[in-house]
């Protein structure tokens, strides 16, 4: 791209209606794109990962999450000051195609492609394994329905695919909220079985803040876990090209972050381990469970089920979502099959969202005959996939903010406190998470695998650039 390209694609109207040019409809509204933000940073991490983090840290994986949730404030805002420059689909690879290079577009494109095919794999799958708690029917047939109906739903409209996550989103901020005043009401109340013993010194006194077996190390330990309970908050950057009015909504729904984790996750936590003393916690038991069988409420277990059901419903959905799109940005700049590019009358990427959606059920049905470590440290791999898409959001909003203080580009309307040192912290800090998971013996395969994916990524990159080695999907932009 030239410079006098850039000039005119980034003229403010132009930029606004980008989604139009694309062939996107603009149909999701403030509401959807509120709780889509807030949803994305909700899920079963929390509902039921959490068990597992505060066995091993004790209250301190509260300044975990605390800690990690000021790094993903961090990338939301640096993802903020690129929307707002530029708000388009597919933006984490358009933005890494633009700042660093044509392949590492190509990489992001197709490896965020990867981490929500196999995101939905493991969700349905889960989804359907939740159904057996109430019924007794196959596996198989749950995961086939649910992935049906959220294929169908995303290829009716984007604004039917908005109204799911809505009331998805809105099922797990109940819970939450629910739960905290129900703590609340205990600590100050009294009441239930937990009223008697239910302190806030809890947090301190059974052996101290940082309690885990090995202090504050157990706490850095937990952070890999953290940090993968927030994937997916980034998806509102994929629903840019299709938001009404992106330049006042995506701000506002980026500026949520903050309360949106206090209040989720370091306000849930600490009112729960005020209720049921962090050593009553096992991995694998959610802390939300554990929680409701401390007050006497034998329902708990039935709430929470239902909760962990919609959490993972939500995230097969979005997979739906975001794979289109992201294959038919790779379409469009030539370094993916022409015919993702085609879109339905009502605006939906159809053979995009049908191959990841193919793709899903044959991983649902690899998972029902085979479901050992294996997947497991595929999804392992999901997370890397994942946090990829922080890293180019982090590495682009240095090389625009630099290019915007030179003045070569135009300054965004929203940009991120700190600037680029404060990305370069978010930077710093994830390099500290792989490090960890590289500690870990169940996670460090997933760093075997990243090499491979990437070497793959190369070879197909190599192949697509001499078949067209003027093409303009090769072609550095400036």
């Amino acid at each position: 791209m030239t410079s006098v390209r850039v000039d005119k694609q980034h003229d403010g109207n132009e930029a606004a209606d980008s989604a139009s040019g694309e062939g996107y409809h603009r149909a999701l509204g403030a509401r959807q794109i509120q709780m889509i933000a807030i949803g994305g940073a909700i899920g079963t991490g929390l509902f039921l990962g959490a068990g597992k983090g505060i066995s091993k840290a004790g209250p301190s994986l509260i300044l975990a999450y605390a800690l990690a949730g000021l790094v993903i404030f961090f990338i939301m805002r640096a993802l903020g000051e690129l929307l707002m420059y530029r708000p388009v689909s597919g933006s984490f690879s358009e933005y890494a195609r633009e700042f660093i290079g044509p392949f590492a577009g190509f990489v992001t494109g197709w490896t965020y492609w990867l981490f929500w095919v196999v995101t939905g794999i493991t969700e349905v799958t889960a989804a359907a394994t939740y159904m057996t708690y109430w019924w007794d029917i196959p596996q198989w047939l749950s995961a086939l329905v649910f992935t049906v109906i959220l294929y169908g739903a995303n290829l009716i409209s984007v604004k039917l695919f908005g109204e799911l996550e809505f009331w998805f989103s809105m099922v797990k901020v109940t819970a939450i909220i629910g739960m905290i005043l129900i703590c609340a009401g205990i600590l100050t109340l009294g009441f239930s079985d937990a009223g008697d013993t239910a302190s806030i010194t809890h947090l301190w006194d059974l052996g101290g803040f940082f309690a885990g077996e090995n202090g504050i190390a157990s706490t850095l330990m937990t952070l890999q876990m953290v940090m993968f309970a927030f994937l997916a908050v980034e998806l509102v950057g994929v629903t840019a090209g299709e938001s009404k009015d992106p330049k006042t909504v995506l701000p506002k729904a980026i500026n949520t972050v903050p309360w949106r984790i206090a209040v989720f996750y370091v306000g849930a936590l600490i009112m729960i381990l005020s209720v049921v003393p962090w050593t009553h916690f096992k991995p694998g038991v959610s802390p939300f469970v554990a929680a409701f069988e401390e007050m006497g409420l034998s329902i708990g277990a039935a709430i929470v089920n239902f909760v962990v059901l919609t959490a993972a419903l939500s995230s097969c959905n979005s997979g739906m979502y975001s794979t289109g799109r992201m294959l038919r940005d790779l379409a469009l700049n030539g370094q993916g099959p022409k015919l993702f590019t085609r879109l339905t009358a009502s605006g939906t990427p159809l053979i995009g969202t049908t191959f990841s959606a193919g793709l899903m059920m044959v991983g649902v049905w690899i998972n029902y005959q085979w479901p050992g470590e294996a997947f497991n440290y595929v999804v392992s791999f999901a997370t890397i996939s994942g946090m990829w898409a922080w890293i180019m959001i982090l590495v682009c909003q240095i090389r625009y903010r630099l290019k915007a203080d030179r003045g070569e580009l135009p300054q965004s309307s929203f940009k991120a406190p700190g600037g680029i040192w404060a990305s370069a912290f978010a930077l710093a800090f994830i390099g500290l998470v792989v490090v960890t998971m590289g500690m870990d013996a169940g996670n460090r395969v997933a760093l075997y695998g990243a090499p491979v994916w990437g070497l793959l990524l190369a070879v197909a990159y190599l192949v697509l650039k001499a078949r067209n080695p003027e093409g303009v999907a090769f072609a550095k932009r400036s």
